[in-house]
């Protein structure tokens, strides 16, 4: 017996899960036939790498963190593991704004807590008072409530709001282009709970879990380079990985630029099949299986007609876009000695990040040029990432400008609008997960789900919480 497996999303979530579907069915001895839809023309969702005059832009995700071992596994699986290259060794250092001037991110923070008191009683982002206050986490007693809080009562709570407003708020909000306020410590941080649950103190948590982190244990066919970096990505940009999997799935059917518009249950029980997965086009794919890997307000369409999707509506998402600038060398007088820098909310500019994408990344940039890349656009400041082009073109040229004190002009821009592409996970959220998917388990058997909505936005997250699904859905083969 053939089980057929329709797998609607072609981004990482879709593509690393069809891979290991069709890798472990074979290897259990199980038949499957997959299915990929898309409703776009070419696979890689978010990731899109553009190759423009000697410059290796990313449209999307631009890197991922090295300890996070599930991509560079599936690097390995694929045979592409020596296409894998390592951050720039002298680009490392990051830098905050406020008022108006760019200060060095202390020395020894971690995620934004510092570990080493010395440096950080040094440091020009915060006041004297400031910094006491966030010293008082040592010595306050835990206050930890049942269950989960927002990302931002807890460091509030515990180190205070100034540290909160200037590094903790553009680092930690800057990944999810969220709002702490809103965002679920246990969906995002939870070593920091944890932390504070062991130790009674942020602060000191952190530095024990520093102290007793054991080594990480990285693969012994890496060079230390790549061992040593922590962030990786790949010499010819992260759609390296897209077309090994394309390469990997060449077997495995796909409807690209076709929109699924329901997902019928096949009630009778002589049918052949479990589900109908219709198409825009009128072409119906039957299915046994169906793995829904889009993000949760699309997969909340297709469901709400079966099952009860509120757990995925409290999802919301936030639009975003990344401007990348490149520019002659010879005519930018400003050098670099980091990978870029974060711009609180209270600074007022459009641009809520910069990189400095020749300097923090060797291979995306003739010796002579230099590439910048700035984000625009998070929550409760969506609007500057909607505007017309040239407008958000001169709004982030005005910004660099202003921050980087050059007035050199772009040889090129190239704009990437990335709309409702950050999801807000609420407090609760991993719960509510748990049980949104034991409904899905009960009303709608063989329906699954997964993708950057459930398990994490960055790409190794996507990778193992596709790859833990498939465990799931095998199991049922």
């Amino acid at each position: 017996m053939i089980d057929r497996i329709v797998v609607i999303g072609g981004g990482i979530s879709g593509l690393s899960s069809a891979f290991y579907l069709q890798r472990e069915a074979e290897r259990q001895g199980k038949k499957v036939q997959i299915t990929i839809v898309d409703g776009a023309p070419v696979l890689g969702g978010k990731i899109n790498t553009l190759q423009r005059d000697g410059f290796v832009i990313e449209r999307g995700p631009d890197s991922f963190l090295s300890r996070k071992l599930p991509i560079i596994e599936l690097a390995k699986e694929l045979g592409i593991e020596n296409e894998l290259t390592a951050q720039n060794v002298n680009g490392k250092t990051s830098y905050i704004m406020r008022d108006g001037k760019l200060h060095p991110m202390p020395k020894g923070m971690v995620l934004g807590i510092p570990t080493n008191l010395d440096t950080f009683m040094q440091t020009t982002l915060l006041s004297d008072e400031g910094k006491e206050r966030s010293l008082k986490d040592l010595e306050m007693p835990s206050e930890a409530p049942e269950g989960d809080e927002s990302l931002g009562d807890f460091l509030s709570r515990r180190i205070g709001p100034e540290i909160v407003k200037h590094i903790s708020e553009p680092l930690l909000a800057g990944i999810y282009a969220g709002d702490l306020s809103k965002l679920s410590i246990q969906a995002t941080f939870p070593q920091f709970a944890e932390a504070e649950r062991k130790y009674g103190s942020l602060i000191r948590g952190t530095q024990m879990q520093q102290q007793n982190k054991a080594p990480q244990q990285s693969p012994d066919y890496l060079p230390e380079e790549i061992k040593s970096s922590v962030f990786l990505s790949f010499k010819e940009g992260l759609s390296t990985m897209v077309d090994a999997l394309d390469q990997a799935l060449q077997s495995v059917e796909r409807r690209m630029g076709e929109e699924v518009v329901e997902i019928k249950p096949l009630d009778d029980g002589d049918a052949s099949a479990r589900y109908e997965v219709v198409l825009a086009s009128g072409e119906v794919i039957p299915a046994d299986h169906v793995l829904v890997t889009v993000p949760a307000f699309r997969a909340a369409d297709l469901l709400e007609p079966l099952v009860d999707v509120s757990e995925l509506r409290a999802i919301n998402y936030v639009s975003v876009a990344n401007v990348v600038m490149a520019f002659e060398k010879s005519t930018f007088n400003a050098t670099f000695d980091g990978s870029g820098f974060l711009v609180p909310r209270a600074e007022g500019l459009r641009i809520t990040a910069c990189t400095w994408t020749s300097n923090k990344w060797l291979h995306t940039s003739p010796d002579d040029k230099v590439l910048l890349r700035c984000y625009v656009g998070r929550s409760g400041e969506e609007e500057s990432a909607k505007l017309p082009d040239e407008e958000l073109k001169q709004a982030v040229l005005e910004d660099i400008q202003k921050v980087l004190g050059i007035n050199a002009v772009p040889i090129f821009t190239e704009i990437t609008r990335l709309p409702r592409s950050m999801p807000q996970y609420p407090v609760g959220h991993l719960e509510k997960t748990v049980t949104f998917r034991e409904r899905l388990s009960e009303q709608l058997p063989g329906v699954f789900v997964t993708g950057a909505a459930f398990g994490g936005v960055g790409l190794p997250d996507c990778i193992k919480s596709g790859k833990e699904t498939v465990s799931a859905i095998l199991a049922t083969l």
